[in-house]
């Protein structure tokens, strides 16, 4: 998720990662020439996408019910996009294939009110609906198990909407819209539905194929792979750009990302061959210096949880505060500390830890932020020379003022999402494991881990039955203590 900036807390100061060296291992090759205007990077062939690879069994969420609904499990979101940036207008065309996961007679999404639903049809025929508030509840009896395709055309100048959040960098969710009209999306725990019609929760996984159209310059960029540049003209003779995008893996929606502006492109080169992806806006040449060290910390991370998980990789620049690890296309808020290297890391070892794999439930989120934050501070310790027992100390000695502000990570206050406790107590959980197995064991489990539950929505008690199968520990009390407990674990629970 997005990563906790400096300052943001009182115990900022106490639990923040020290911004170490950030020098890679490998070299990877740099690009051979300056920025190239968005419309020339080159482009990917589309692919014909596998719906098998998005069944899930959607659920209703334990902390926020009120936003999407185990009705549906999408399979295929195509997006048709165009962004009028002097009416500050988006006008949709979105065709969802889904598989209807129980029977009922009415079926729902979510969609934010500021857009307006022009029509509605299933399977090609017009199907009646109602659009009240958030909710677009479409009027036609579904048989679990069948596949159908749902079209629905609308209209707008979408909002944000509002956080369940305390937390000093954010304090809205979904389509932003910046003073130049320039656009950025990040939804975490939810707010996709402020720009597409959505099941917008994290056990149901989708295939997505967006199209942006935006007057040129500017450019659309999306999740997944670039497989299209085009222009044409516009209703009122100007010249537009469209770009089309396609993820092949499927992603939860808080996942999927849209920014509009004016970008140039560059891009760099793993060891493993990745190719990097950095989408810069035209002002700001001088950010892809801060960014570039993504390809290194990839190679980093490869050494440690395996393979790369998808078959792209970029990051876009936004005017955003923050980061969030959006899926193959990160989305990078444009402060000095949120380009910094450790929080590029952060952000691309969430691919493994939060998008390969993400949790069923946002009771879970610790899931993706735990081990994300311990990796952050292995690298930053490999890069920087300081022993990492140091950094891990601090932080359990702030466990009990963050459970008592926030909660236990895996029972957290709802109105204060992405507290610090989600972040560092179960670090501290991680490492603790890490010290009692061995890099060696730590490492191989996590990433046996991942291998089994590629591209799924998991639960707290998969995880702690992987981890005791893999290790033959006793690991329930040790986990339950960190996840559930009202109080720092002593130490010495593994295996009692």
């Amino acid at each position: 998720m997005r990563h906790l900036r400096q300052g943001t807390t009182a115990l900022a100061v106490a639990a923040l990662l020290a911004l170490g060296g950030c020098t890679g291992s490998t070299e990877s090759s740099e690009p051979s020439s300056s920025p190239s205007a968005a419309s020339d990077a080159p482009t990917a062939e589309a692919v014909e996408p596998d719906l098998a690879l998005a069944e899930s069994s959607p659920v209703e969420d334990s902390v926020y019910p009120g936003v999407g609904h185990p009705d549906v499990d999408a399979l295929l979101y195509d997006l048709d996009l165009a962004w009028a940036p002097d009416q500050r207008t988006l006008t949709g065309t979105a065709t969802l294939t889904f598989r209807a996961a129980r029977d009922t007679p009415t079926f729902r999404l979510d969609l934010a009110r500021p857009l307006e639903v022009a029509s509605v049809t299933l399977d090609g025929d017009e199907a009646a609906y109602r659009h009240r508030g958030k909710d677009l509840v479409v009027r036609s009896p579904i048989s679990e198990g069948d596949q159908h395709e749902l079209v629905v055309e609308y209209a707008g100048q979408p909002r944000p909407v509002p956080a369940p959040t305390t937390r000093g960098d954010f304090s809205t969710v979904g389509f932003t819209v910046t003073d130049r009209a320039e656009v950025w999306t990040m939804q975490e725990p939810y707010g996709a539905y402020s720009w597409y019609p959505v099941n917008d929760q994290p056990s149901d996984k989708a295939l997505y194929d967006i199209s942006v159209s935006v007057p040129s310059p500017w450019t659309g960029i999306a999740n997944g792979r670039l497989v299209s540049t085009s222009s044409s003209d516009g209703p009122s003779g100007e010249e537009l750009t469209t770009t089309r995008w396609q993820l092949d893996e499927p992603a939860a929606s808080y996942l999927v990302t849209l920014a509009i502006g004016d970008y140039t492109h560059r891009s760099n080169t793993a060891t493993s061959g990745l190719t990097v992806d950095y989408w810069i806006p035209r002002g700001l040449p001088g950010a892809y210096d801060d960014l570039k060290v993504a390809a290194k910390a990839v190679d980093w991370i490869e050494q440690r949880l395996g393979p790369y998980p998808f078959s792209s990789l970029g990051l876009v620049l936004t005017d955003s505060q923050s980061a969030m690890e959006t899926q193959t296309m990160i989305t990078m808020g444009n402060t000095e500390y949120v380009r910094s290297a450790p929080v590029v890391v952060h952000e691309i070892v969430h691919q493994w830890y939060g998008d390969q794999v993400s949790p069923a439930d946002w009771s879970d989120v610790w899931l993706n932020e735990g081990m994300t934050m311990l990796m952050q501070a292995l690298y930053e310790a490999d890069r920087g020379g300081y022993d990492v027992g140091v950094q891990i100390a601090e932080w359990r000695g702030v466990d009990q003022q963050l459970r008592d502000e926030y909660g236990p990570p895996g029972a957290y206050d709802r109105q204060q999402f992405g507290g610090s406790n989600i972040y560092y107590s179960p670090a501290v959980m991680w490492d603790e494991l890490r010290r009692e197995v061995g890099d060696e064991k730590f490492f191989e489990v996590a990433r046996s881990w991942l291998t089994d539950q590629d591209n799924r929505s998991v639960t707290r008690q998969q995880v702690y039955d992987h981890w005791e199968g893999e290790t033959g520990l006793e690991l329930t009390r040790f986990f339950d203590a960190w996840i559930t407990g009202r109080t720092t674990p002593p130490e010495g629970l593994i295996g009692a």
